[in-house]
């Protein structure tokens, strides 16, 4: 890793694009990127740069041709960025959730309607990073997947912080001059999470209980065949 202050917006990106496109040295490419070398060379291998889409740092304005022509003219040359990248921040809008946690909005959702009425709709839709339709439909039962929904605490599904939950409900309960105090709430909390746990225990117990009547079943089944093969009798 070098030294260099500002790095490339797409570094793996960028340094997909230096390999095929030039001959700088691995580490050449590595200390402009802020990459270790070894992903470099992953990504001459094939091992790694298929996951990137190459970015042109030229087109982009971070390099020059004739920066990096001095570079390929001279190993121990260090490319030096032309123009830093414009961060790009989101501030507005609701939050972004990973796909694998989408499907758990609703029941984080359900949750809060049921635990948190004082918890208004927009705020829901900041913490959870949904829309007030949604929210509405889970709370007049008019959600097209209602009979599934469960409702589970947002925290423990990862669609949001403790500290983001206790600030929010806080700050809506002072608001609807609500007060509850902390041996209340933490005993509400810990009962919240002990059922869900148990619940997962139990799920899991029951996967393991399935899969080793399966196994069971599967070494029966072996048994007979064999015995089959055999010639003996299965009586």
């Amino acid at each position: 890793m070098s030294n260099q202050s500002t790095y490339p917006l797409m570094p793996h990106a960028t340094a997909s694009w230096l390999v095929d496109n030039t001959a700088l040295t691995f580490e050449q490419i590595a200390e402009f990127c802020g990459l270790h070398i070894l992903e470099v060379q992953a990504m001459a291998d094939d091992l790694a740069g298929a996951k990137y889409t190459g970015r042109d740092p030229v087109h982009s304005g971070e390099l020059t041709q004739s920066e990096i022509e001095r570079g390929q003219v001279n190993a121990e040359y260090r490319l030096r960025m032309q123009k830093a990248p414009i961060s790009v921040s989101r501030t507005k809008g609701p939050r972004y959730t990973p796909v694998s946690k989408r499907q758990d909005k609703p029941d984080g959702i359900a949750w809060i309607l049921r635990h948190h009425p004082e918890i208004s709709d927009a705020q829901i839709g900041k913490l959870i990073g949904t829309t007030r339709n949604t929210i509405a439909a889970i709370r007049d039962r008019s959600h097209w997947n209602i009979s599934n929904i469960n409702p589970k605490d947002p925290v423990t599904l990862g669609l949001c912080s403790q500290r983001e939950l206790d600030g929010l409900v806080a700050k809506a309960a002072k608001k609807a001059g609500i007060e509850e105090d902390d041996t209340a709430s933490n005993l509400r909390l810990g009962n919240d999470r002990e059922a869900l746990i148990e619940e997962l225990r139990a799920e899991r117990e029951a996967q393991a209980k399935a899969a080793s009547r399966a196994a069971q079943e599967a070494e029966a089944a072996a048994w007979l065949k064999a015995r089959r093969a055999e010639g003996l009798s299965d009586s």
